[in-house]
């Protein structure tokens, strides 16, 4: 199996995986650099995967599906370009790879989900959309900061090795914001180091792991003493015991950034 990032817009990556024959793929926001890659690799385009409703997620999905006949899979509670299968978490989704968990993520938007598989690749994939960024989490535009909190405690809480395949090429702004905040943080120095080198080489930056994300991203941080430190000062009306206090003020913190 092969796993692909798809450049998209500015920023996006579209993923894409594939076993020679038949693909999938998740988010694709528009269709020229999925038909590109179809026709590179001599493709069937056999499934397409949605996280939310975002235009820049959904925008390439009826000309794909109309070219293709590939099914879609989205969240139950969202508008999507129909027809689309409904799911939400616990569900799974037994296509190419699978089968595929789905994980509620609610915060980015209100009912953003989240695909998880341990068995489509030697490593376990989360196909993650904008909830959990390298470094990074979304903003919140319809969801809470408790809700946002709850869905990083779930995606933390997945095997260390899982590569976590973000929907957006944002680490080295995540990063800088991330030193902000620790800026004693060697793991984080470590790998800010790396992710500049790769990008001066025109290298994507992902897939990240979840290892790395629980040592670097202050969002799966917010309860490490240093990281709650740095957001009371920044904050001094929340309570720091309170980890979607820490994460909200992270989060204002970072949209000012």
């Amino acid at each position: 199996m092969n796993l692909l990032p798809l450049p998209a817009f500015s920023d996006n990556y579209i993923w894409m995986l594939h076993d020679g024959r038949n693909a999938l793929v998740i988010d694709p926001g528009e269709a020229a650099p999925v038909f590109a890659a179809l026709e590179r690799h001599a493709l069937q385009l056999q499934s397409i995967l949605i996280t939310h409703h975002h235009p820049d997620h959904v925008g390439g999905v009826s000309a794909l599906r109309a070219a293709t006949g590939a099914q879609v899979w989205g969240p139950a509670r969202e508008t999507l370009p129909e027809p689309v299968t409904r799911v939400q978490g616990g569900d799974q989704v037994d296509v190419l790879g699978g089968p595929w968990q789905v994980i509620d993520v609610p915060g980015h938007t209100a009912g953003h989900i989240a695909y998880y598989s341990a068995t489509a690749m030697p490593e376990p994939v989360l196909f993650c959309g904008d909830t959990l960024f390298s470094g990074g989490c979304g903003r919140l535009f319809e969801g809470t900061p408790a809700q946002m909190q709850q869905s990083l405690d779930a995606l933390a809480a997945l095997p260390d090795s899982t590569q976590v395949c973000c929907a957006h090429e944002y680490t080295l702004s995540n990063l800088r914001f991330a030193l902000a905040v620790e800026p004693n943080n060697a793991a984080l120095l470590h790998h800010m180091e790396h992710c500049e080198a790769l990008r001066a080489q025109g290298r994507p930056t992902l897939p990240s792991s979840m290892v790395l994300e629980r040592s670097i991203n202050p969002f799966l941080r917010t309860r490490e003493t240093a990281v709650v430190a740095a957001a009371h000062r920044h904050d001094t009306r929340i309570h720091p015991q309170q980890a979607h206090e820490v994460l909200a003020a992270l989060r204002a913190w970072k949209n000012d950034f």
